[in-house]
């Protein structure tokens, strides 16, 4: 069904539509099973998540003589399709993606391996120049992933949503424990409120730096830094976790330098709701409403 929709799209010509839409029906995919933990039973503050969590956290590995490595994090948004960060994966390697882990140095028996069959990044991504924006891509996985206590979808948010300032939100990751430091074995969390992009983009702030296809989140002791890449920005609306960020770049000064917060592809932006009249081209669907994140 999503190459068909992929066919359906690009026949449309929709203008820079990524030709692997991540646009699926509803009833063909489960919905994804939010945690039952409030935002108020997780701890403020870098820690150690609670293994598996974040189900639908994902890392994504290289691969270098006969092992793979840990370089970004990313969101299996469905069975078969991850969301990363495209400085993760512009450069030809040989990828795959670990769903259902916890830490990264062990094997506990959750895991999920998994290849990655395609990358597509964003026709628009300049990776001379992260904080241009378009810091987005799709990885299609060889097969497709086990749903369990383990292993679940995120939920995206819908089109052109922005959170307001101060919005509570979690960034999760493997990444650096802190600048320069060691990669994390065990995936961790920190509490990252929302700062809306009025306060971001101001002087003393990130400035003019920070566009509006982007949100940040943090600036003070607590931020994302390099290994978290890629991964979620989970954020609490209406009482689910739903993935509002692509980790994106934190301040050359440090990874948790003061009044600046992390920043992260604001997931919002790159998302379109449509309805396609399909019965020309399937006789026993009428019309049909997909999520699709284009890229304009």
């Amino acid at each position: 069904m999503l190459e068909l929709i992929i066919d359906i799209c690009q026949a449309a010509k929709i203008k820079y539509c990524i030709s692997s839409l991540l646009s699926v029906l509803a009833e063909l995919e489960p919905q994804p099973r939010y945690l039952e933990d409030t935002v108020e039973e997780r701890v403020v503050g870098g820690e150690v998540a609670r293994p598996n969590s974040w189900p639908w956290q994902i890392s994504l590995q290289y691969k270098s003589g006969s092992s793979f490595y840990h370089t970004c994090g990313g969101t299996l948004i469905r069975r078969g399709w991850v969301m990363t960060a495209a400085h993760c994966v512009d450069r030809s390697r040989t990828w795959r993606v670990v769903l259902g882990d916890h830490n990264i140095n062990s094997h506990e028996g959750r895991e999920q391996y998994m290849s990655v069959s395609r990358v597509y990044l964003h026709p628009n991504w300049n990776s001379n120049n992260v904080a241009g924006g378009w810091d987005i891509a799709l990885l299609r996985l060889s097969s497709d992933a086990t749903l369990n206590n383990y292993v679940q979808l995120g939920a995206l948010p819908p089109s052109g949503q922005v959170l307001p300032h101060n919005n509570p939100c979690y960034i999760s990751g493997w990444g650096r424990t802190q600048t320069g430091g060691q990669l994390s074995a065990q995936l961790k969390q920190a509490y990252l409120p929302v700062v809306d992009h009025k306060t971001c983009s101001s002087y003393g702030w990130w400035g003019s730096t920070v566009k509006n296809s982007m949100v940040c989140a943090g600036g003070g002791s607590e931020s994302g830094c390099q290994g978290d890449s890629g991964g979620p920005l989970n954020c609490s609306v209406g009482g689910k976790w739903v993935v509002h960020g692509v980790t994106s770049f934190v301040s050359s000064s440090g990874c948790n330098a003061y009044r600046k917060p992390t920043v992260f592809t604001r997931v919002s932006a790159y998302i379109i709701f449509t309805s396609w009249r399909l019965s020309p081209l399937i006789g026993f669907i009428n019309r049909i409403a997909v999520n699709i994140i284009c890229f304009f």
